[in-house]
């Protein structure tokens, strides 16, 4: 028969060592945001990006392989790096160097040049490829933990390539692997078409594509949304700050309602 008391004090054993892990995990999270490996820039557009409410809410761990698709120029790669560097790993899943876009090579050449550049945060990082439909693996078969894609859905959606890239996540992740995402968010009921013009995405279709690709929705956020933002802008979500693509024109007024309204997304790969 058990004891109740030595029951109750390894219970209590076990709260003290999960609250110990937990406590961990969140210093390593915040130590990389308050880096000095963070360029300015980006760092003004944490309150609009909300990167430590976003990692959490995708239970990201130091000792996850994650993979972070179309980094881009490196924002949250900026924190990924470090906060993984000791116990996980990173794939950035970059553009592919074999491309004719010249926004893909220079986006690609920057971010090459910035993780040369500071070895120590970057040294450890693998450098891959995400071609949607290209069939490049954006990591080996079912080793990652996480997979984490930053408003690229529409991106996609030009090529027709939106659920081909949701099956690569798909075989990227483990069995209980998580799919974060984080997209500009349309209003219910949009188009297609009007989705691709405008850059947002309804969150009903992304849903859609993950479910299709096999992933289960497991929790929805509202850590990113802009209430402020209508989703209706003469040049899409281009409008809004920080690309302002109208340039002086009601400058004021865009940087009034700030950065898109954005879904934030957490998928699980069933485990069987």
């Amino acid at each position: 028969m058990l004891n109740p008391r030595k029951v109750a004090h390894w219970l209590a054993g076990l709260a003290c060592a999960v609250s110990f892990a937990g406590a961990v995990q969140a210093d390593t999270l915040q130590g990389a945001i308050k880096g000095d490996q963070r360029t300015p820039a980006n760092v003004a557009r944490d309150k609009y990006r909300h990167p430590a409410e976003t990692l959490a809410f995708f239970q990201v761990k130091p000792e996850m392989t994650v993979v972070e698709i179309w980094p881009g120029g490196g924002w949250y790669t900026e924190i990924l790096a470090p906060m993984l560097k000791d116990k996980g790993t990173l794939y950035a899943a970059h553009f592919p160097k074999a491309t004719e876009v010249g926004y893909f090579k220079n986006s690609l050449a920057k971010f090459e040049e910035k993780m040369a550049a500071d070895k120590d945060t970057y040294g450890a990082v693998k450098l891959t490829e995400f071609v949607p439909g290209g069939g490049s693996d954006i990591a080996p078969a079912g080793s990652a933990d996480a997979v984490v894609t930053f408003r690229n859905v529409h991106n996609w959606m030009g090529g027709n390539n939106e659920q081909a890239a949701f099956k690569a996540f798909y075989a990227a992740l483990k069995p209980g692997g998580v799919l974060g995402v984080v997209e500009h968010r349309a209003k219910p009921g949009t188009s297609l078409e009007d989705m691709k013009k405008s850059g947002y995405v309804t969150q009903d279709y992304v849903i859609e594509l993950a479910k299709n690709a096999g992933f289960v929705l497991e929790e929805s956020s509202e850590i990113n949304a802009n209430p402020k933002d209508s989703a209706d802008h003469p040049k899409g979500v281009w409008t809004l700050p920080p690309s302002l693509r109208l340039g002086d024109e009601d400058k004021d007024k865009y940087l009034a309602i700030g950065e898109s309204d954005r879904m934030t997304l957490r998928f699980r790969k069933p485990k069987s």
